[in-house]
């Protein structure tokens, strides 16, 4: 007997559910366990001022540049060379007019120089004297006193993603250990009668379990993973199997379960059934108005989120390129971050803001139609063109198909408003992550 979905809704009302879920706790972590790009947790203020004097940003010479005004290769400037400058001794003289001393990138200005000429401008003229055949600005090739941090100022704010850059800063001012949002825990499983592990070799009617090894690695730039083999079609081992994963491993509970398989209206999709009789389940929608991608099942089990996701090869990565992944980012703190939106302005988004993903501009080589009501991704494959923006061909083809997302270089959005989008339209093209 073939069951109803339950609660099918439209996905901005599924976003909505799934940024009412609060972020996760904050944690402390030295910088060299730090990985995935995690989100600060709180404001960090400057411990000291850097540089704590004005450095040099080329090999060269620190002058004043008042004594090179009008200097050229036809007209040059010649200055009393009064010494070089160790790069780990700061310099204890005044430089005055009409000297200058040399200096190596990084190395402290002496008081009295505001400005370094680099030393491909430069040449000995004999006796101490070095010939300038350029001017300078004041402050040029210079990094000014505090330029990258001032002491007691915020340093880097609450929201910030922590990639290399902000990193190396913290490492310079000898900052080791930041609070960061703490990565989500996941647990993937797989069910169905006919899934075997891809190391064995399927007898007919059966399968390879794909989806295990693709979702781990679609989530492990976000989370932390941990699998849980395959479940059969039977409620009993099901429930148990979904129980382990919401456990975690370690002793930690998994902040996320993903279920792939079993999400539909068969008489041989448990997922629901699993969830309904643990008890502590609250069941937030079974279905979402999302081609390909519909069967999907949302559940809160205690503090765990539970995601029944379709068997379906290309729609289980469509909704965890549409949902899962931006869901998991807004957990680790992605919705609490200052994004770069154009003319040199930051606003906060929140994770699932399509304004934010990689994405890249096509013209649409043929008409696609669509449902209203309905919220569709289209898989392209994008032909560059020797002149203007590339084409995004559409690659047909089930959801069941592997090749389809082997082919395909990112997805094109539907809005369920609209009836189709027609050839020759620019689209945005949100492009698959590596």
């Amino acid at each position: 007997m073939q069951k109803d979905f339950l609660h099918v809704l439209p996905v901005e009302e599924v976003i909505s559910r799934l940024l009412d879920v609060s972020p996760l706790p904050q944690e402390s972590k030295r910088l060299d366990k730090l990985s995935g790009g995690p989100i600060l947790a709180e404001t960090i203020m400057a411990t000291e001022t850097l540089p704590p004097a004005n450095r040099s940003g080329m090999d060269g010479y620190a002058v004043q540049a008042s004594d090179l005004f009008g200097a050229s290769e036809a007209n040059p400037v010649w200055l009393d060379c009064v010494g070089e400058i160790a790069i780990d001794r700061p310099p204890n003289f005044t430089l005055q007019s009409g000297q200058c001393v040399a200096i190596v990138t990084g190395g402290y200005l002496p008081e009295g120089a505001d400005a370094v000429i680099m030393v491909e401008h430069t040449k000995p003229f004999g006796a101490g004297v070095i010939e300038m055949r350029r001017s300078v600005a004041p402050g040029e090739y210079v990094m000014q006193k505090g330029d990258d941090a001032q002491e007691g100022t915020p340093l880097l704010e609450r929201g910030t993603k922590l990639r290399a850059q902000e990193i190396g800063l913290l490492a310079a001012l000898g900052i080791t250990e930041v609070p960061v949002i703490r990565r989500p825990r996941v647990s993937i499983l797989s069910t169905g009668d006919e899934l075997v592990s891809p190391e064995q070799n399927p007898r007919p009617g059966q399968i390879r379990d794909v989806n295990t090894l693709a979702l781990s690695a679609m989530l492990r730039p976000v989370a932390d993973v941990s699998t849980f083999g395959i479940a059969p079609d039977r409620l009993g081992p099901l429930t148990a199997s979904l129980k382990a994963a919401l456990a975690g491993e370690n002793g930690l509970p998994a902040d996320v379960v993903f279920l792939s398989g079993g999400s539909s209206i068969g008489v041989r999709d448990l997922t629901l059934e699993a969830l309904q009789s643990l008890g502590d389940t609250e069941i937030l929608c079974h279905g979402v108005a999302l081609s390909p991608g519909k069967p999907l099942i949302l559940a809160r089990c205690g503090q765990t989120l539970v995601w029944g996701l379709p068997g379906q090869v290309a729609s289980a990565q469509v909704v965890m390129h549409v949902l899962g992944v931006p869901f998991l980012r807004h957990l680790a703190g992605h919705s609490l971050m200052a994004q770069f939106f154009g003319q040199g302005n930051f606003r906060y988004g929140h994770a699932f803001d399509q304004t934010f993903w990689p994405s890249r501009q096509a013209i649409l080589s043929r008409n696609i139609a669509s449902r209203q009501g309905r919220e569709d991704y289209i898989r392209v494959r994008l032909e560059h063109q020797a002149n203007g923006l590339p084409r995004a061909v559409p690659v047909p083809g089930l959801s069941g198909l592997l090749r389809t997302l082997l082919d395909s270089e990112g997805l094109v959005r539907i809005p369920a408003r609209i009836e189709g989008l027609e050839a020759g339209i620019p689209v945005d093209v949100l492009l698959f992550e590596s």
